[in-house]
């Protein structure tokens, strides 16, 4: 919502907006020239011309009765966004994982080659230090979401799939089928004249390609596609790979994160670039300056050789991942994991108890759960504790809050160690708490 309250902003529109509270966003609109309000009113929707709600907002909600009642379009948060990118090069990044990244990626290549698009990312990128902008060019850069159905309102001139899995079944009826049915959609939407960019090491993408009639390319870290990354060496925080198209050897591409997911999303922005116009050795220029998304493999801070990370992982397929990318780093693995909402945990809580074997040690905290979802009777973090000590990981701690969590990082948490926060809720927040706490600790040993 902030993303496209900023490129709206940016075209000379006056916006206004309400939440429940005030956050470095509802700051960054207001010092953009947005009028913000907190709490909800039916008078703040008076003299609007649409109003723009997100999936989060309830039906009953005061301003969406009012603005029905005046008679004002009311506009989904996907509506809004179809509105900016369809009728121009929209480029749609979907998929289960890497659709923050892949975007981001995509729009700081542009940026970096003074291509200048729109682009309305999920996340703030962290080398552009802004999830949003109106460009002056044709293309704009989205993110597609498939958890709740509305990326199928996008029509775009280049769409990328990063992969498909079960996730969002709440949405979709409780069936992978629906969803499935939902990607074929989506890539029956894509303008003939464009292309489909798909990861083509996902099973479910390579059995839906056909549906498009746009061209379609495919990359893949593990078997043939039309584009490979081979030659994968990381260190530390830095990646580097060669990319063969066919036969031929493009040149090497150097990316600022770790992790064979990040080569991926790498290897599909650099398609796109490619499609866009770029060069290789532009599109690889402006990978080499990506460092990373908000949220995604974020480092929050180092003291006393103890690394503190936060990631947005919150799907068992997500942690793996990011676990893997972690591993290469050498150092022990002390993880934070706050499961987030129940109807998730209840469909992955098998997928959740085998996804953390490969951690030195783990703690797990309370469901994160948005308001207005009904807890489910024995969804709870203590069963999936019990479930994860005995499929992967006997070294797993339940600590109900944050503030618990912090304490217990900070008496047991070792020079060396690599401490990540994982989930999709508030659980950042103990990462950065717990790095000028860390200092605060060190100062006071070294005083004494």
């Amino acid at each position: 919502m902030s993303a496209i309250a900023c490129v709206i902003l940016e075209m000379g529109l006056r916006v206004t907006g309400s939440d429940v509270a005030a956050n470095k966003l509802t700051e960054s609109l207001a010092a953009r020239g947005a009028e913000i309000y907190l709490g909800h009113e039916a008078s703040l929707v008076s003299g609007a011309d649409r109003v723009v709600y997100s999936s989060s907002i309830h039906q009953g909600n005061v301003e969406l009765v009012a603005a029905r009642e005046a008679g004002i379009p009311v506009l989904h948060r996907s509506e809004m966004l179809a509105t900016l990118l369809n009728d121009k090069k929209g480029i749609a990044v979907a998929g289960a994982h890497g659709k923050t990244t892949t975007s981001s990626m995509i729009a700081q290549t542009m940026e970096e080659n003074n291509v200048d698009p729109t682009y309305v990312i999920g996340g703030e990128v962290v080398g552009l230090g802004r999830n949003a902008k109106a460009g002056q060019s044709d293309f704009v850069v989205a993110e597609a979401d498939e958890s709740d159905g509305t990326f199928l309102e996008y029509y775009p001139q280049v769409a990328v799939v990063t992969n498909i899995e079960p996730d969002h079944l709440e949405n979709y009826d409780g069936d992978f089928e629906n969803l499935k049915k939902a990607y074929r959609q989506f890539l029956r939407q894509v303008k003939e004249d464009g292309a489909v960019v798909l990861g083509w090491d996902d099973a479910y993408l390579r059995e839906i390609a056909g549906e498009s009639k746009a061209k379609v390319i495919t990359y893949a870290l593990d078997r043939e596609a039309d584009y490979r990354a081979v030659d994968i060496r990381t260190q530390l925080n830095q990646t580097r790979f060669s990319v063969m198209k066919g036969q031929e050897s493009l040149g090497e591409v150097l990316i600022q994160v770790p992790g064979r997911h990040n080569v991926a999303n790498a290897l599909a922005t650099l398609i796109v670039c490619l499609e866009a116009g770029l060069t290789f050795k532009e599109a690889a220029y402006g990978l080499s300056r990506f460092q990373g998304a908000k949220r995604r493999f974020q480092i929050i801070g180092e003291v006393n050789d103890i690394l503190v990370v936060d990631d947005y992982a919150h799907h068992p397929t997500e942690i793996r991942t990011t676990i893997d990318g972690l591993k290469a780093m050498e150092r022990r693995i002390v993880a934070v994991f706050q499961p987030q909402r129940y109807s998730r945990t209840y469909h992955l809580m098998e997928e959740f108890s085998r996804a953390f074997g490969e951690v030195d040690h783990l703690i797990i905290t309370s469901i994160y759960s948005p308001p207005g979802e009904a807890p489910i009777e024995g969804v709870t973090s203590e069963r999936l504790v019990e479930m994860v000590k005995e499929n992967s990981n006997p070294s797993t701690l339940f600590l109900s809050t944050k503030e618990e969590a912090e304490e217990y990082l900070l008496q047991n948490a070792e020079p060396g160690d690599l401490v990540i926060t994982m989930g999709a809720g508030d659980i950042w927040r103990l990462s950065h708490n717990l790095v000028p706490a860390l200092e605060k600790k060190v100062q006071g040993q070294a005083n004494y």
